[in-house]
């Protein structure tokens, strides 16, 4: 088998470890370069996260713990505090930061529904927590998500968040089904008569920071049966059509991808969960060709506008899109 180093066009190593960009800087020496943490250089760009860059910028500008108007930590798109999370668990920002801890701490206290622990786009104004009727499955996996990786895994309100996901998550295909009650007959776009392909992936994803001798039986079957559930569809396609792409923009590049997704998106959670199956040949081949003659992959689309803080550049060869394609054609091809 060809050696995975022969995808890649040129050497792009030395640029992915420049020290402007801390948070690639650390995540290639652990991804690509395969140092672990006591390493000096690892321990270093860990360290320099949380003092230059995105990280420091993004929590200057909080406010009380929050990033957002009183209970607008979701509809304030993307500058809520729920975004927020997401970007510095991204960024792999340390959790013991007391700024960060009152983060997750309000999300817990005000965007988690209190009834059944998946999180909601609103906040209660009688009970508290986040509004029952308004919890989604997409959030719900990038809180649990982000909320693990920020040091919450353990959180018993995080393991009952773990459990909406096993409890309810759904991975219909089109099939005649027809359930009834909470929360599926709420909202068409989430559950429907097929599950919001995004739902599924974030649902995944939360499931992917769980380590594997701490998942329980119940977490193996939903990333059974998500795993399955995506690679019918070879990641990006229409699953009952293979000639069709479900959604065009999953094929252009982005980081953060907020509660979208993209074909590397999806390849990177799936062999994060160790699965590596003929299906998704044809995305992998559709994320090497996006690269560059100079060994490099462009950001194709983003947010940036939107964000507390801009994340490189439109059009623009990108250091996030890069590592994380040069990690899935390594995982896939290695």
């Amino acid at each position: 088998m060809e050696s995975w180093k022969s995808y890649l066009r040129a050497g792009v190593t030395k640029w992915l470890l420049e020290e402007s960009n801390p948070s690639v800087r650390y995540l290639t020496l652990k991804g690509l370069l395969e140092r672990d943490e006591g390493d000096r250089e690892v321990r270093g760009a860990k360290q320099a996260i949380m003092e230059t860059g995105v990280v420091p910028r993004l929590l200057d500008k909080q406010v009380d713990g929050t990033w957002n108007s009183p209970g607008r930590f979701y509809v304030e798109k993307y500058k809520g505090t729920v975004w927020q999370l997401i970007v510095l668990a991204e960024h792999e920002a340390s959790g013991a930061n007391e700024r960060i801890r009152g983060a997750c701490e309000y999300i817990l206290r005000s965007c988690q529904d209190l009834e059944s622990c998946g999180f909601s786009v609103n906040q209660s104004a009688a009970k508290g927590g986040g509004r029952h009727s308004e919890v989604i499955p997409c959030l719900t996996g990038n809180m649990v998500w982000s909320l693990a990786k920020l040091g919450y895994l353990n959180d018993q309100r995080v393991q009952q968040g773990i459990r909406w996901i096993t409890d309810y998550q759904r991975f219909d295909d089109g099939e005649d089904v027809d359930i009834k009650g909470w929360p599926y007959e709420r909202y068409q776009m989430c559950w429907g008569n097929h599950s919001c392909h995004m739902g599924v992936v974030k649902s995944l994803k939360a499931l992917s920071a769980i380590p594997v001798a701490e998942r329980n039986k119940a977490v193996k079957t939903t990333i059974r049966n998500g795993c399955e559930y995506v690679l019918k569809h070879h990641i990006h396609k229409k699953s009952h059509n293979l000639e069709q792409t479900s959604k065009p923009g999953w094929l252009k590049l982005q980081f953060p991808l907020m509660y979208q997704t993209d074909v590397l998106e999806i390849a990177g959670i799936l062999l994060e969960l160790g699965i590596r199956d003929h299906r998704m040949d044809e995305a992998m081949e559709a994320i090497v060709s996006k690269q560059g003659a100079n060994g490099k992959w462009n950001m194709e689309t983003t947010f940036n506008g939107r964000y507390q803080v801009n994340i490189e550049n439109k059009g623009k060869p990108s250091k996030w899109i890069t590592l994380r394609a040069l990690k899935a054609i390594k995982g896939y091809y290695g």
